[in-house]
């Protein structure tokens, strides 16, 4: 299908003409989330990034995977996944699905991602003003990519200009048919000088060539100890990057029913390598550190043959004492020459 469009006035029109659960941001007490909405909602599309990666949706941060009676050996598996339409996803999160989808359906497909994930329709939303520390260019991506979407648009101001990607982002357009317009050549210009435009207003950058055998190079070297050595070890880095996805798995009693879920981990976490014998092979934040850049940069490159980093720049604008991934890639850079 080609190029929509479709006027703002009547953008409420549009959701309503969408038969699947809607997912949008939302701000959440002091945070900026995907959650469910109805078309009737108050839906305000003008943000930089929310805090929590649309992740959420569909590896939620605590998931019961399935429900069981004490004495019975019948387990309660959860409902079958309704269809969702996750709306306003920024490229470099829907890039980040993309990333996450290899490591789910690597050596075994996960059904409860995958479920999800199949059921799911996203449309992205281009970025006209990126924020100071986004640096997506730098990694593969950029403020229109369309890696991992469905349907993009681009903000014109008056109207949205709708690009379907995929036959999941045509059977959007044709759900709601009655309320969009054939796009003009100059609706398609304007969105391509857009596009351009928000490219050009991105100003942190890193060359990431090499860096995969660079930091292979350095795992001893003593940059890791001062580059750790502000961090307290409080996983935001990690629970709000898209591309992150460690998780544990608990069992939760309720009486004489109980529940196995998994819920969010992080590698920064001290008891998240710590074994039963007591031995820790990653015992202090130094190695934490290292750990959680090589993953990001090397191990899941040398796995999958793409970085595990989409630019997002949450890492860097939410971490309390202001660690910065940027710097500690250039400093790895620097070492490696």
């Amino acid at each position: 299908m080609e190029r929509m469009k479709i006027g703002k006035e009547k953008f409420g029109d549009f959701l309503a003409a969408l038969d699947k659960q809607l997912y949008a941001p939302q701000k959440v007490g002091e945070t900026l989330r995907f959650v469910p909405i109805t078309p009737e909602d108050k839906l305000d599309l003008e943000f930089s990034n929310t805090t929590v990666p649309p992740k959420s949706v569909l590896f939620p941060q605590t998931e019961t995977l399935y429900r069981y009676e004490l004495g019975k050996t019948d387990l309660n598996l959860p409902d079958d996944e309704a269809e969702k339409v996750l709306l306003g996803v920024r490229p470099c999160d829907a890039r980040a699905m993309a990333i996450v989808d290899d490591l789910f359906s690597w050596d075994y497909n996960d059904p409860y991602y995958q479920g999800k994930r199949e059921k799911t329709t996203v449309v992205g939303l281009a970025c006209s003003d990126p924020e100071v520390n986004c640096f997506c260019t730098s990694v593969g991506g950029g403020p229109a990519s369309t890696e991992g979407l469905d349907l993009l648009l681009t903000d014109l101001g008056e109207v949205y200009l709708l690009q379907p990607l995929t036959e999941k982002g045509n059977n959007l357009c044709r759900e709601a048919a009655e309320v969009l317009e054939q796009a003009t050549e100059e609706d398609a210009a304007a969105a391509e000088k857009l596009h351009q435009e928000a490219a050009g207003k991105i100003v942190r950058k890193v060359d990431t060539e090499g860096v995969t055998e660079k930091l292979m190079e350095l795992w001893d070297h003593s940059l890791w100890q001062d580059l750790s050595r502000a961090c307290l070890g409080c996983g935001t880095c990690t629970f709000l990057c898209p591309t992150c996805y460690c998780f544990d798995i608990q069992d939760e009693a309720e009486g004489l029913e109980g529940r196995r879920c998994r819920v969010w981990d992080s590698c920064m976490f001290a008891e998240y390598t710590l074994h039963a014998s007591g031995h820790n092979p990653r015992p202090t934040v130094r190695e934490r550190t290292r750990n959680r850049v090589n993953h990001k940069y090397s191990y899941f490159a040398t796995k999958f043959g793409k970085i595990a980093c989409v630019g997002c720049g949450r890492c860097i604008n939410l971490c309390p004492v202001n660690i910065d991934i940027l710097n500690i890639l250039a400093e790895v850079i620097k070492e490696a020459i």
